[in-house]
């Protein structure tokens, strides 16, 4: 008598059985390798998309942080600059940090070395090479996981922040230092991950190297990333980087030359968080900016962007105006600009020529703030409008 044949659907099932069986053998990983952060996405996904990132071999990019391998006793603080976690000690410690001044660390495929005083970025695999649209891919995704705070802690303790770091000094791609910038900036919208960033040795001032670029992408996620950091608690680093006379003269450039509307939008907003920063910063930062004619430029927008509403009504440009207007507006109210300000007969005669153009519905916020605005100078300058007033007839 024949046997008869097994049928494709039992032995489908045997086979189910039997890797579920051995699935259930698998041993659960030890307690010091789990994650403490408890995220949506697999942490290990995560990772690897930080190492995609890494340049593929950095020897050719000299990385400077700051930091001398010869002299790390006199240089406490910068020996703090990475922090790596290392498995468990014997102690059972379950993390322990190892500091810059040792010749060298590594952590998965990252590895930093000091040679001649100079730290230099390689990947261990550098026989992988990242092709620029694979990167661009990984960074899209880390860009957008960034804005989560709990995926944003994640990466910043996966050395996220130093792998972006070696990326800007080395790339030679607007794309890719664009994303870069833009996680950045989206890991600055959380208290944790912006700590780390202002604590990064060499991050700020290579983030502050980037609005020398021409790239206006490039040029608009750094302008957001610093308007971030400015208005945050952990702003003092970031001033007093940003305080050079040559990088407070290129800011300005950019807001007067620009041509790109989003830029223009973003450099107006980080003058803006200057105006209506706290005390500290706005005594650090505007007396250079009011020496290196930011009343003036503040003047010229307004003329420019009121010409432009007269002659067509373009609500994309409506923000402009808002923007221009808010940041008059907090310079007139401080005691040691107010009278420069206040005393501007063209900007007066700007703000009359607002307030009267008809249909204003749709730039109404911008007519109240002009409203305001002439309510200050004439608080201030009581005889400016009978001047005015005097000289148009």
């Amino acid at each position: 008598m024949s046997i008869p044949p097994e049928l494709p659907s039992e032995r489908n099932e045997e086979a189910l059985a039997e890797e579920f069986q051995s699935n259930t053998h698998h041993p659960p990983a030890p307690a010091d390798e789990l994650f403490d952060i408890t995220t949506t996405v697999d942490p290990s996904y995560i990772i690897s998309l930080i190492r995609k990132l890494l340049p593929a071999n950095v020897k050719c990019g000299e990385i400077s942080l700051g930091y001398d391998a010869h002299d790390a006793s006199t240089e406490g603080p910068k020996t703090e600059a990475f922090r790596i976690t290392s498995s468990p000690t014997e102690n059972g410690d379950k993390r322990s940090p190892i500091h810059v001044s040792e010749t060298m660390k590594t952590a998965e495929n990252f590895v930093e070395q000091s040679v001649d005083g100079k730290l230099y970025f390689q990947n261990k695999h550098e026989d992988v090479a990242v092709r620029e649209e694979d990167w661009e891919e990984s960074g899209c995704i880390l860009w957008d996981l960034a804005a989560s705070k709990t995926h944003a802690e994640l990466m910043v303790e996966n050395f996220a922040l130093e792998v972006l770091l070696a990326t800007l000094m080395v790339s030679k791609s607007a794309r890719i230092t664009e994303i870069s910038l833009g996680i950045i900036g989206n890991l600055s919208c959380h208290d944790v991950s912006r700590k780390k960033i202002t604590s990064t040795n060499g991050l700020i001032g290579t983030v502050l190297e980037q609005l020398f670029l021409d790239d206006a992408p490039c040029l608009c996620e750094a302008c957001r990333l610093i308007t971030l950091v400015l208005q945050s608690e952990e702003c003092a680093f970031l001033v007093e980087a940003l305080q050079s006379e040559h990088i407070l003269c290129r800011v300005l450039w950019i807001v007067e030359n620009t041509l790109n509307l989003q830029l223009l939008e973003k450099s107006i907003t980080l003058l803006l968080a200057v105006a209506e920063s706290k005390q500290d910063v706005a005594t650090i930062l505007l007396p250079p900016l009011i020496k290196l004619g930011l009343p003036r430029i503040l003047v010229d927008l307004l003329s420019v962007e009121i010409s432009k509403l007269i002659e067509e009504r373009l609500p994309e440009r409506y923000s402009f105006q808002d923007l221009i207007l808010q940041t008059v507006e907090a310079l007139s109210v401080m005691d040691d600009y107010s009278q420069e300000i206040c005393s501007n007969k063209g900007l007066f005669q700007l703000l009359t020529q607002l307030i009267k153009l008809p249909d204003k519905a749709d730039f109404a916020n911008s007519c109240i703030a002009a409203s305001v605005l002439t309510a200050n100078i004439l608080t201030d300058a009581a005889d400016l409008a009978l001047e005015i007033s005097q000289g148009s007839t």
